[in-house]
């Protein structure tokens, strides 16, 4: 015997023995009368009830909830004894409707009005997926909005139905049969909570593993075991890093070092390339004073150009070590991103310091001079002397005018020093 049949035979036995006319009068009804009865049928689209009336009622599925539902079993079952309203009789059909969502939210509003005033917390079963939110019944029909679901963004709720959320009433509006309910207030206040707890366990230097929960255009947050930390772009790695998604990813996984604690403002600083081994410990032993390398300009200062030589290691080119001519400012010959040739003139790793030159990887350019035809010819002249000679047509001086010896200047003046 089915569970149907067994309900309905016991509400027949309560019966037996009655006439036709205490039947019809064991219970009077009229529209809007608050009963209570048993559920003795439950259909895909409406659940029958029997109320000690001389029919059964029907509740249809839209009056079972105040959310959508696809099936009855969805909301009610065999011998749940529920209170209803009566909303249509008309007893020549033998038709009673009756609805267990408008007794609900009679009941609801007060409920929730002091649930909202109090800030408490709701346990709440989503029963459907819709657009810009989720639905729930919380004896009315209650709406969480998408930005109010998680603390993070989240792009799709396709499996969110059937799941149970925290939640507090963010807005409640009787009058228009508004209730608003917030996930992420409940998470958020949880996260403080745990932020605080966590916070002072951590120490300046400790490493720990994370997780990737979000990334900016200045870092990437990571949740270290229930509270966010911020890894700025510029501890990203020990290259030189545009953006963070040029490193990670949302959802990975990666080992941070703890740079620092700010408890007064919940702040903590990370950094993953600090729990790498740095980049000239790797390079120790790889280069040597005198050797040629190559590598690439990534910054130009008034000074001098420092080129990355290996990742995370870069050297100072002193301007006066970029070209044998003579250069004013590195912009002169340089650009920020060109790769050149440089010879390592010192290499300290323990101070992490190399010097580099570009001009001693170039051969010196030659001395110009003058044409030989343009460069002042010296002979001996007829006294004993030298006298100069331009073969240059555009000197108009001669020097054969401009030859003369001291005798012939001084004359004898110059005996009387013999």
């Amino acid at each position: 015997m089915s569970e149907e049949t067994k309900i309905q035979d016991s509400v027949q036995e309560s019966q037996q023995g009655l006439s036709q006319d205490e039947l019809e009068n064991i219970v009077s009804l009229k529209k809007g009368d608050i009963v209570t009865g048993t559920i003795v049928k439950v259909e895909d689209n409406q659940a029958t009830v029997s109320l000690g009336y001389k029919y059964d009622g029907t509740i249809p599925l839209r009056e079972l909830s105040s959310v959508q539902l696809t099936n009855a079993n969805d909301a009610v079952k065999l011998g749940d004894e529920l209170t209803l309203k009566v909303i249509t009789i008309d007893d020549e059909k033998e038709k009673l409707l009756l609805s267990k969502k408008a007794v609900d939210a009679e009941q609801s509003w007060d409920s929730l009005q002091a649930k909202f005033e109090a800030g408490e917390v709701l346990e709440i079963t989503v029963a459907d997926v819709v657009k810009g939110g989720l639905v729930a019944d919380v004896g009315v029909r209650g709406f969480i909005p998408a930005s109010m679901v998680e603390r993070h963004f989240v792009e799709d709720f396709k499996d969110y139905k059937g799941r149970t959320l925290k939640v507090k009433i963010k807005e409640i509006d009787r009058e228009n049969n508004k209730i608003i309910l917030s996930a992420k207030d409940v998470l958020e206040q949880e996260f403080e909570q745990n932020k605080q707890s966590i916070m002072e366990n951590l120490q300046v230097g400790q490493e720990l593993d994370g997780t990737v929960q979000r990334l900016t255009p200045f870092g990437a947050f990571v949740d270290i075991g229930g509270v966010d930390g911020l890894v700025h772009v510029s501890e990203m790695s020990w290259q030189h890093v545009a953006h963070p998604k040029d490193v990670v990813s949302e959802g990975q996984s990666v080992r941070v070092k703890v740079l620092k604690l700010d408890p007064s403002v919940g702040k903590i600083s990370l950094s993953i390339k600090a729990a790498q081994p740095g980049p000239w410990e790797s390079v120790s032993g790889q280069f040597n004073t005198g050797d040629i390398v190559t590598g690439t300009v990534r910054r130009l200062v008034n000074f001098g150009a420092f080129v990355e030589i290996a990742p995370g290691v870069e050297g100072l080119v002193h301007v006066s070590q970029i070209a044998h001519r003579h250069v004013a400012t590195p912009q002169e010959a340089l650009t920020e991103g060109q790769e050149v040739k440089a010879k390592i003139l010192d290499f300290n790793p323990s101070e992490k310091r190399v010097s580099l030159s570009i001009k001693d990887t170039e051969e010196a350019p030659e001395q110009t001079s003058a044409p030989r035809s343009e460069r002042p010819q010296r002979e001996r002249s007829d006294r004993g002397g030298f006298k100069e000679k331009i073969d240059n047509p555009n000197v108009s001086l001669s020097n054969q005018s401009m030859s003369f010896n001291l005798g012939e200047r001084f004359g004898d003046k110059l005996n009387k020093f013999k």
